[in-house]
């Protein structure tokens, strides 16, 4: 089974993002957004490059995004069944959501939230990696 952490980085928040998957404890993919993003952007964008990446094969996926976790697995549920739509508003990062719900569940991915920042070394990885990513961006302004 293949080991993925993911996260995502941005600084000042909206700002320059970046985001980062460690497959199997080493840098496989880095992205981000150049234009002003969230931090939650970049962690969504995270679990969609590792659900990608693993492209169909049994995999787990660590976040320490509980955000994208409960979006995923809890929320976008009823939202899909409403035409996208849910009570008290609209639905924030609705592209991302809509992209990364079918590939999760098409997917063998196990999603499991990690506390951040908590010396986990797959998280510490990740975040650092995400930040890498995130300067990428800005080298690119």
């Amino acid at each position: 089974m293949i080991t993925y952490y993911t996260d995502g980085s941005c600084d000042p928040n909206p700002g320059t993002g970046g985001f980062s998957v460690i497959k199997n404890m080493e840098p496989a993919v880095l992205g981000g957004e150049p234009f002003p993003t969230t931090n939650i952007r970049m962690e969504g964008l995270a679990i969609i490059a590792a659900l990608k990446d693993a492209n169909g094969a049994p995999c787990e996926i660590f976040s320490d995004s509980e955000f994208w976790i409960k979006v995923i697995t809890i929320w976008s549920l009823p939202w899909e069944k409403n035409g996208w739509k849910k009570k008290g508003g609209e639905i924030k990062n609705l592209d991302i959501v809509k992209e990364i719900c079918p590939l999760y569940k098409a997917s063998k991915a196990k999603l499991t939230w990690v506390r951040g920042h908590n010396n986990d070394p797959g998280n510490e990885l990740a975040d650092l990696w995400a930040n890498e990513a995130r300067k990428q961006q800005l080298a690119k302004k």
